[in-house]
């Protein structure tokens, strides 16, 4: 929850899923001012209880309130900046620990960065992968490692290419040097 304020708040009317007075010696059952005294306390418990009983919820991205949506992202380290929708909020969240276990490889920066911009990116990289039946065969790949990332965009930003940077400084191999590229996306003919 970013900036000390909460979205969420009391619930007028929330009844308690475990009412006190109920607990209460049965000397008490029938005495109003104990009664009353508890139904205070439940009050004030009632949104305590609701959170206990829908815990597993919040830990759900699809479901949880989107404050703690955004904080339970800082904790599994997802690539959110904080104004991003809703929906897409989620997904990233969700995402996140899938995104660590591919992290540095070719599609999990795709994934990244799709996930980040909702538009898949365009890579080339030097590196490349083959096999030969022969020992001493060439290598695959070029000498020198790089890697370039173009995004095309429907209306790109000036920030768009500093956000793309960054999330392609994060997510890619760490020995690789890089480069990015914002564009406009080439619009289709209407008719």
């Amino acid at each position: 929850m970013s900036g000390g304020k909460s979205a969420r708040g009391s619930i007028d009317g929330l009844r308690s899923s475990a009412p006190l007075g109920e607990m209460l010696p049965a000397v008490f059952a029938e005495d109003q001012l104990a009664q009353h005294f508890v139904g205070g306390l439940d009050e004030t418990l009632a949104p305590i209880l609701n959170v206990l009983d829908c815990l597993d919820s919040y830990f759900t991205p699809a479901l949880a309130p989107v404050d703690f949506t955004r904080w339970i992202g800082g904790w599994v380290g997802a690539e959110i900046e904080g104004t991003e929708p809703e929906d897409r909020l989620r997904v990233a969240v969700a995402a996140a620990a899938y995104l660590h276990r591919v992290r540095g490889t070719r599609h999990g920066l795709a994934e990244a960065i799709r996930l980040a911009f909702g538009v898949e990116p365009e890579i080339s990289e030097s590196g490349a992968a083959d096999w030969s039946a022969r020992p001493l065969g060439p290598f695959p790949g070029e000498r020198r490692p790089r890697l370039h990332v173009t995004l095309r965009l429907p209306e790109p930003t000036s920030l768009d290419e500093y956000r793309l940077d960054s999330l392609v400084a994060a997510a890619r191999p760490a020995h690789m040097p890089y480069t990015v590229l914002v564009t406009a996306a080439e619009r289709k003919p209407e008719g």
